[in-house]
């Protein structure tokens, strides 16, 4: 059976970059929870304050270029964002998110069907609902749902290899 939720969308757009998610300024802050009140500060310095638990962010194409720095990901898990939606992914970007424990979920033309604030429903591997319309989403690899719902690669393995 699928895993099924429900989120309030965040909408951003193309080409939001790493140095957008976390400014290098801040990177030198001690903790991950100490930086995230600057998380998309350079475009939307109010919005790190307004995300809940459980929304997810809707983007553009190529969420996630710049730099590979793995806090950028980790930023937005911090954050309590549930999972990014969006028309492309940054391959480093994409390789983090997994490796941190984010879910990311392409799809084409969700961002321009969605408006901030609205309420989707969110089928695992199979669909979005939102305002009515359905949106096939692929599923992902077994493999990396396993990493995901671990909460990341470290804290996989270690469950995986009886460490935890």
């Amino acid at each position: 059976m699928s895993e099924t939720f429900t989120a309030r969308v965040w909408v951003l757009g193309d080409d939001i970059d790493t140095d957008i998610i976390i400014p290098t300024e801040y990177l030198a802050l001690k903790t991950i929870d100490d930086m995230k009140q600057y998380g998309f500060s350079p475009l939307r310095p109010e919005l790190a304050a307004q995300i809940q638990p459980g929304d997810v962010i809707v983007a553009g194409k190529n969420f996630g270029c710049g730099s590979s720095r793995e806090q950028a990901p980790e930023i937005i898990k911090a954050l309590g964002i549930r999972a990014v939606i969006a028309k492309s992914f940054a391959r480093i970007f994409f390789r983090n998110s997994i490796n941190n424990g984010l879910l990311l979920i392409e799809n084409g033309d969700l961002h321009d069907a969605v408006k901030e604030g609205d309420e989707i429903e969110v089928t695992m591997g199979e669909r979005i609902v939102a305002n009515g319309k359905e949106f096939p989403i692929a599923s992902l690899p077994q493999n990396l749902l396993d990493i995901i719902n671990a909460g990341g690669l470290v804290k996989a393995m270690r469950k995986r290899n009886g460490l935890d």
